[in-house]
């Protein structure tokens, strides 16, 4: 039985729905089902402007569902919102978290197996009255999750962030051996179900330059890092570090591990996306449900323009379809 993937629209004048199209456009779904959840005339809008024809079947409800095909349901309070591509405002920061929501309705019902979420602006949310910093926190908070990771992935590099939207200068009083910890044992719990990986690799990046370079540059290794370490290996992970970031990229030691947790989001993301040339995808560990993104954002600047790759889309979808393939296999596993 193939996997059931809701994908939410994204914000509408963003390149969200772009992507959506280019990504499903004379894709094989074999014996897999896709969910948009979206409206008619936003999907119809795009498609027209790329010249591409969707087979795809409107549903009213989640019972009227097609098996093995694409469907459209509606997801918007507004039937036909305006569409302005390029712009920035309440209404389609409204549309994109409708869409969200929807979405994760059918995921944490069990009628979805994973949802893949296209790009919203934090801006056009906010103003929507929707006060989160991203998918992964409100996510987190509407399944009541209290420990979660973001990690981005892209083949056998797969980087976790132990803070995430929070400023630079925040960061140090942010980590805490416990919170360390924490995301390193979510990073290991998901590599071995998500992943299908039996024994993790985990390298945990230093903090400061050098990794402290012995506490002369900064002692939170010695003080959190290197404690956190000892305690994981204690409880059997493998776990090395901490690594200095610059040498740790610059020399490919990330070749060698399963997983990387990262201190802060510019020391994990920067040599994530330079390695992955945009084909990243954004996955939260530690979910109920199985959530992937592509790794960028709402790309005003194109949006309606035809020039968006959907790589990142592509990889999102796919790893949607292999992440919960996995846990479908372990669930049933623990069953017995």
């Amino acid at each position: 039985m193939g996997q059931r993937i809701a994908i939410s629209s994204g914000d509408i004048n963003g390149i969200g729905p772009e992507i959506i199209l280019k990504t499903l456009n004379n894709r094989e779904l074999k014996d897999n089902t896709v969910i948009i959840l979206s409206s008619k005339s936003v999907i119809d809008f795009y498609a027209d402007k790329l010249g591409i024809d969707l087979n795809y079947k409107v549903v009213t409800s989640i019972e009227n569902i097609q098996e093995q095909a694409i469907n459209l349901l509606h997801a918007y309070e507004d039937d036909a919102p305006a569409i302005s591509p390029g712009t920035l405002n309440e209404q389609s920061g409204a549309c994109a978290m409708q869409a969200v929501e929807q979405a994760l309705k059918l995921c944490k019902t069990g009628q979805a197996d994973a949802l893949v979420t296209a790009p919203i602006s934090k801006e056009a949310v906010n103003l929507a009255g929707y006060h989160i910093p991203g998918h992964t926190e409100f996510l987190a908070e509407h399944t009541n999750t209290t420990d979660f990771l973001m990690m981005l992935v892209n083949d056998g590099l797969r980087v976790g962030l132990a803070s995430i939207h929070i400023p630079i200068a925040d960061v140090p009083e942010a980590l805490t051996e416990e919170s360390i910890i924490r995301d390193a044992t979510i990073m290991h719990q998901s590599l071995q179900q998500d992943f299908g990986i039996a024994a993790p690799r985990i390298a945990m990046l230093g903090l400061n330059p050098h990794a402290g370079d012995g506490g002369i540059i900064g002692k939170e290794e010695q003080q959190l890092i290197a404690p956190a370490i000892k305690t994981l290996t204690d409880q059997g992970l493998e776990v090395t570090g901490p690594h200095a970031a610059d040498g740790f990229f610059g020399n490919r030691k990330y070749e060698h591990y399963d997983g990387i947790l990262a201190m802060y989001h510019d020391q994990g993301l920067v040599p994530f996306k330079t390695l992955s040339f945009g084909t990243g995808v954004n996955f939260t560990a530690g979910l109920p449900i199985v959530r992937t993104s592509p790794d960028h954002g709402t790309a005003f600047d194109i949006a309606g323009k035809g020039q968006a790759n959907p790589s990142s889309f592509e990889q999102a979808f796919d790893l949607a379809l292999q992440l919960s393939a996995n846990r479908k296999v372990k669930n049933n596993d623990h069953e017995y």
